[in-house]
């Protein structure tokens, strides 16, 4: 099912953001670099860095929540540690404690280059569990 809600986010298709895996308490996303998601300088802009932390924090909470819930960013503090230059940013997210109304996950993002990883980022979030059932249907993609 959290596949499914993930193909149906249009942010994750604009970035070219790809669901790497997930699993109860943990999930892994990835973008390739392409001039679209680069800042001036060549570099990950840091926008897709905290976009990769929030969709990514939010998808591992939401894998241990019950039927008819889902999660929303309540907040995330995020540490950038170095420039995110390379072929792909990977985040791997993980729950540290999950709750029957706030989760607590954390996140680090990783640039790869030929093949070796340089840790760029580290963030923890609080997703909110919240009740799918008054929202709105998500509209089908044309």
């Amino acid at each position: 099912m959290l596949r499914d809600h993930v193909a149906a986010q249009g942010f994750m298709r604009l970035v070219g953001a790809e669901l790497e895996s997930i699993s109860p308490g943990a999930c892994v996303l990835s973008v390739a670099r392409r001039p679209e998601v680069l800042q001036q300088y060549g570099m990950f802009h840091g926008g897709v860095t905290a976009f990769l932390i929030d969709n990514g924090t939010t998808l591992a909470a939401c894998t241990l929540v019950g039927p008819g819930q889902g999660g929303l960013t309540a907040e995330y503090k995020l540490n950038l540690l170095a420039p995110a230059v390379g072929d792909r940013l990977v985040c791997r997210a993980r729950v540290l404690r999950p709750g029957k109304t706030l989760s607590v996950v954390t996140a680090d993002v990783y640039s790869v280059a030929n093949g070796t990883e340089k840790h760029c980022a580290t963030a923890l979030a609080t997703i909110a569990i919240v009740d799918l059932g008054g929202l709105p249907p998500v509209p089908k993609r044309g």
